[in-house]
């Protein structure tokens, strides 16, 4: 277990990084910037926080990361970052979620009784940290339908306001769960969303 809660911690440190610096460099700016150091701690993070929530029978982990994972990859490849990584570690990464998807079909029954028949998640509480996760995603897609409308990378009010609604409901959740991997990771960023609101406010580029 202790090597389990390790991957996840090492997976929360590359999300909270990434918050941190983003929120850094938007203070220093005085508007809120997106980062290229942001999508590649997004990317690692969300490999090693898919295999901890795998490796945990975690299914709104597993979840969350999936509807997430080519909006990072999208964010890096608008910053010109993606074709500089080496063409046998790009196809790893593009290939990882299909990898999933298909293990999902070919043993479904299998990945139920693992997932969703576990004494220790009661569905109910499976539906809420999901729904956590799926609104806490909704900022990824808010962000990339946005980005891609403007034709560059960013990160607009709404992405900050979805970020704070889909962590409080993480947040419940991984309490009931008692897992510290999600809390010290939703935790961290709670101000940083904040600070945010409040610096896309200030600024004259301010958009929702």
């Amino acid at each position: 277990m202790g090597l389990i809660y390790a991957i996840g911690f090492i997976a929360q440190g590359f999300f909270s990084a990434r918050t941190l610096v983003q929120w850094f460099l938007s203070e220093r700016q005085r508007k809120v910037v997106s980062p290229t150091i942001f999508w590649a701690c997004s990317l690692i993070g969300s490999v090693l926080l898919f295999t901890y929530g795998w490796l945990r029978n975690d299914f709104s982990i597993i979840l969350g990361q999936v509807l997430s994972y080519y909006i990072y990859i999208w964010n890096l490849d608008a910053k010109g970052a993606w074709v500089k990584i080496p063409l046998i570690i790009r196809t790893m990464l593009i290939a990882l979620p299909m990898v999933t998807i298909i293990i999902f079909t070919l043993d479904t029954a299998s990945i139920i009784n693992k997932f969703f028949r576990n004494d220790n998640i009661p569905i109910p509480l499976v539906v809420w940290g999901s729904a956590g996760q799926v609104i806490f995603t909704l900022r990824f897609i808010y962000q990339w339908v946005y980005s891609v409308r403007i034709h560059r990378s960013v990160l607009p009010l709404g992405f900050w306001v979805i970020s704070l609604v889909g962590s409080t409901i993480i947040i419940s959740y991984a309490i009931y769960r008692q897992d510290p991997v999600l809390i010290l990771g939703q935790s961290v960023g709670f101000v940083a969303y904040f600070r945010n609101i409040i610096i896309n406010k200030k600024s004259k580029k301010h958009v929702l």
